[in-house]
């Protein structure tokens, strides 16, 4: 009898152990897709009652959070965790996947058993996500592998809030107060520690140039929505005010002189200069397609005047992006991304930005290590230029002015086998690839677009700011 008790008292602890082992256990890859999945589909309105966002918004939110939940806000140059490399790697990959689903018609010859060629429509991915989303994979594993590259070096560290004897070090003199100090040797850094920050930053630089040019014009092929059409005014002048429009609208336009007129004190008036010149380009591009001349968007100023207009407006827009790359989006984008309907355009918009972001905040945090290295060489020299803080990254975007400058495809080793033969034609035949590829070293030949005015139509004329001084 006291046998048989200790028998049903073992069993009974050993279902307990295994009961709790399965609560405690680590739910499956499954069982995660699963909850993912379901939350995009009910479009995050759990209730099930149909007042969900889109899917397009649902996705981009999606990618938006998981970035944010596995990266944060990286204050350290270090390698990234291995558990969190892995879900990074595992869950946008079950994310990117539905672009492989978003397909194209295109006509196809075959041969049909009696031996008639004959012309057949037949499904193909879509051609701005066959081109993008490689690309972008490739950048996303670049900047992964920059952080790995650090497993093992010991040279640099970063000082401790709470060490008191490093006080006067830890000290930053920029806006960037909360970020760690980092400390090198006494004579700095070694030469090839030195060459290889020196080779990462420039890779780094890169794979930041690409990642905005594609999420820029990701944005500009984005419908507008009506919603934000009608909160303009009816003019140009209204939206910009008078000496803005005066300065962009005058015979003689500088856009260096423009910006040295330009009150840019603070966040908040870079992006409301943003918000107003974007406006304005929305303004003139309706009243050129305007059908007559007594439609609400009617102008009496003549086309070309118009299109000379927005043109230079694009440039301002383009420079702001170059020089002050860490700003929030602006009132557009912020409205093209929450009502935008495209399932493609919204994952690539929000892995574009995740990289971008990325990029300018490992590029920070190297040319902080790199800044600690020049003061242990030149502790005198008191003309060494502190780390740069968002608002002063102005023409570091540019990882040479040499001639003999690295390109993207340099660093990826992007190779004309990985392409299918459309590609291949696209890089050899695209005269918008060719032209950027030679002003601004920089070759994203993954970018897709039958827009005619652009960001990346004006890159090519448009010289960097550090280029013009």
């Amino acid at each position: 009898m006291i046998l048989e008790t200790n028998n049903n008292s073992m069993a009974g602890c050993k279902s307990r152990l295994a009961n709790d082992s399965t609560v405690t256990s680590p739910r499956s890859d499954m069982e995660l897709m699963k909850e993912k999945f379901s939350k995009l589909l009910l479009g995050e309105d759990m209730s099930g009652g149909g007042k969900g966002v889109s899917s397009a918004l649902a996705l981009s939110n999606a990618i938006t959070n998981l970035a944010a939940s596995v990266f944060g806000e990286r204050k350290r140059l270090e390698p990234m965790p291995a558990e969190r490399k892995a879900k990074w790697r595992k869950e946008i990959g079950w994310l990117l996947s539905v672009t492989d689903h978003i397909v194209e018609f295109v006509p196809c010859r075959q041969v049909s058993k009696t031996g008639t060629n004959m012309e057949v429509m037949v499904t193909k991915q879509r051609s701005d996500l066959q081109m993008n989303i490689p690309a972008l994979r490739k950048l996303d594993a670049m900047l992964i592998d920059c952080l790995d590259g650090l497993n093992d070096q010991s040279e640099f560290s970063y000082v401790s809030k709470d060490d008191e004897s490093q006080e006067e070090t830890n000290s930053r003199k920029d806006d960037k107060w909360w970020i760690p100090t980092p400390k090198v040797p006494p004579n700095g850094l070694s030469d090839p520690m030195r060459k290889w920050l020196q080779f990462q930053k420039d890779s780094v630089i890169q794979v930041h140039k690409a990642s905005m040019a594609i999420n820029a014009q990701v944005l500009s092929e984005m419908e507008i929505p009506e919603s934000y059409i009608e909160s303009l005014p009816k003019n140009g002048r209204a939206s910009l005010g008078d000496s803005i429009y005066k300065s962009i609208t005058d015979e003689y336009f500088d856009p260096d002189y423009f910006f040295t007129t330009m009150d840019m004190s603070s966040e908040h008036k870079i992006l409301d200069l943003k918000d107003r010149i974007e406006a304005s380009v929305v303004i003139w591009k309706r009243k050129m397609n305007a059908k007559d001349g007594k439609s609400s968007w009617g102008s009496t100023i003549s086309f070309e005047k118009r299109e000379m207009f927005e043109e230079r407006a694009e440039v301002i827009l383009l420079i702001l992006k170059q020089r002050f790359p860490g700003i929030p989006q602006s009132k557009l984008d912020i409205s093209k991304i929450q009502y935008n309907k495209d399932v493609g355009q919204a994952i690539l918009e929000s892995y574009s930005r995740i990289i971008e972001s990325r990029a300018f905040t490992i590029m920070s945090r190297i040319e902080d290590v790199l800044q600690a290295d020049a003061i242990a060489q030149n502790p005198s020299n008191g003309e060494v230029k502190r780390p740069l803080s968002d608002k002063e990254e102005v023409g570091k975007l540019n990882s040479a002015e040499n001639g003999t400058s690295l390109t993207l495809l340099d660093f990826i080793g992007w190779t004309p086998d990985q392409e299918d033969n459309n590609t291949k034609k696209y890089l050899k035949e695209d005269p918008t690839y060719k032209d950027i590829n030679a002003k601004i070293k920089c070759n994203p030949s993954s970018i897709v677009t039958n827009k005619r005015f652009s960001y990346l139509e004006n890159l090519g004329m448009c010289r960097s700011p550090t280029a013009r001084h």
